[in-house]
């Protein structure tokens, strides 16, 4: 098969092994992937990982041993393939499974190729009439609907996001849902406008805004956003940790344990909700589709992707 692989550095290459779907486990036809702030930081070096990238996608069930009514339905799948069988498992914290593997991110080759292979039990079918381009954003949906998980946010809350990234833009618009107080910091009008469309206050980074936030969601992907979280957050408030990136970073944490500050560190996050939100319209992606390559391209896709300021880039399997 054709697929985009990771090494010292990207390349593509047309005679890749088919993946064979191990019992319990789909093949899946890729559609569409989705590129993500994670996979440049693959390329950087994070998790030290080595094989095809990539973990939103949108597919078509080829091949399902054992489970052949999911053949040829469309679907999207969580990304962490746990074992099922550890102490963690059976305690209900499947994407802490210390066995797990992650889809194009750790120990399992990823969507940026025309087959992948992922658990049954990962799969969801897509609404019928949902598109492609929509449904692609299940998986980073997902992973802000994930904060809901972890802090209970009321609506008399005031909340600041920090970033204006996909994945900030996505947390924004949930989080406006609870009618909380938010405003959303970032670096590119262009980009804060998507919100300001939606009713959702914005600011750019360097304009005043008031701190004592209830709720800080840091969502900048550099290592000064945490530094910017604790200047903003109130005593005792809660500080919710979305970047990951490859590296380490100086952080003052006297103040947060001086200000007793809940550190929440926050990632995957569950898909029917997800699923549910983009099939109502009640989050907007569309408007975060910067750009779409075909699979031929991904080599530019990628460096169209590490732009400053790009939104979504789409690579059309």
């Amino acid at each position: 098969m054709r697929a985009l692989l990771l090494d010292t550095k990207l390349y593509l290459s047309d005679s890749y092994p088919t993946p064979v779907p191990p019992p319990g486990e789909a093949l899946v036809r890729v559609r569409v992937a989705g590129v993500c702030n994670t996979d440049l930081e693959l390329m950087r070096g994070y998790m030290g990982f080595r094989g095809i990238p990539g973990h939103e996608f949108v597919g078509v069930v080829e091949r399902a041993p054992g489970a052949e009514e999911w053949e040829g339905r469309r679907v999207v799948g969580e990304i962490n393939a746990a074992c099922g069988l550890c102490a963690t498992c059976l305690a209900g914290r499947p994407t802490h499974c210390p066995n797990r593997t992650t889809l194009g991110i750790s120990g399992r080759d990823g969507a940026l190729a025309e087959y992948l292979v992922l658990p049954v039990r990962n799969l969801h079918p897509v609404p019928e009439g949902m598109p492609d381009e929509v449904a692609v954003f299940t998986e980073p949906l997902a992973a802000a609907c994930e904060v809901f998980q972890q802090v209970h946010v009321h609506p008399t809350d005031r909340v600041i996001v920090l970033g204006d990234g996909k994945l900030g833009l996505l947390c924004a618009q949930v989080l406006a849902l609870t009618g909380c107080d938010l405003t959303v910091v970032g670096h590119h009008q262009k980009k804060l406008e998507i919100l300001s469309r939606l009713g959702i206050r914005v600011a750019l980074e360097g304009e005043e805004v008031a701190g004592e936030a209830d709720l800080v969601v840091e969502a900048t992907g550099h290592a000064g956003g945490y530094a910017a979280a604790r200047r903003l957050v109130r005593p005792r408030g809660t500080i919710v940790l979305k970047s990951t990136y490859h590296g380490s970073f100086d952080a003052d944490l006297t103040m947060a344990v001086v200000n007793e500050v809940t550190l929440v560190g926050s990632r995957c996050g569950p898909f029917a909700p997800a699923l549910r939100l983009l099939a109502r319209g009640l989050v907007q992606v569309r408007p975060l589709i910067e750009a779409r390559y075909p699979l031929a391209e991904a080599l530019t896709a990628f460096e169209h992707a590490a732009r400053p300021g790009a939104l979504k880039v789409l690579v059309e399997i």
